[in-house]
């Protein structure tokens, strides 16, 4: 275990003891984070705010239940998966498509090649907007959290099998998206 997961388990222990500074640490630490995975999902501040104050409200209320299985991260992001998810449920507008994770097959071109091939970011976001909820959430996780597949499993309760095939057919999505409307020969 690294020094930084150590650190983190530490204060978690501490937040377990009633220790309010411990908390504030900790929020000062992954109030970035949180934020930015809400507010991807949910696009809208106000929202993506209430859910960072939820997911601290949890993690205050739950650190004497972290056994140590997974990092600290994992778990964070865990509760705000959950936060997010009730959120979008109280908005009626959730799409849990679960895929058949034989689908994926790791030999197709890598996910560094399929998002390079946007030469813009503004590029990137606009084909990204146009991801289904599920596929866009693997994406965050790989690269705005350079999470694994297993821990992105972990963060979505879902088997390693169904974060392969999202992240397959995002960069298929993403892929075709550029192609169709950033393409500089269209002929």
């Amino acid at each position: 275990m690294d020094s930084e997961q150590h650190s983190e388990q530490a204060l978690l222990k501490r937040i377990a003891d009633g220790d309010e500074q411990a908390l504030q640490a900790l929020y000062e630490s992954y109030e970035p984070r949180i934020y930015r995975f809400a507010l991807k999902r949910l696009g809208n501040s106000f929202d993506a705010a209430d859910v960072l104050n939820d997911v601290l409200l949890q993690v205050w209320r739950s650190a004497g239940r972290f056994q140590g299985r997974s990092k600290v991260s994992t778990w964070i992001l865990g509760i705000a998966h959950h936060k997010v998810i009730d959120r979008l449920r109280q908005r009626g507008r959730a799409d849990f498509e679960e895929l058949d994770p034989q689908m994926a097959n790791e030999d197709e071109v890598s996910v560094v090649r399929a998002l390079s091939a946007a030469q813009e970011l503004e590029q990137l976001v606009f084909c990204m907007d146009r991801l289904k909820d599920g596929h866009r959430q693997v994406i965050h996780l790989a690269f705005v959290e350079s999470l694994s597949y297993p821990d992105i499993a972990a963060i979505l309760e879902c088997p390693e099998g169904t974060v392969k095939t999202r992240m397959f057919h995002a960069r298929k999505q993403i892929q075709a998206c550029l192609q169709r409307h950033f393409s500089t020969d269209h002929g």
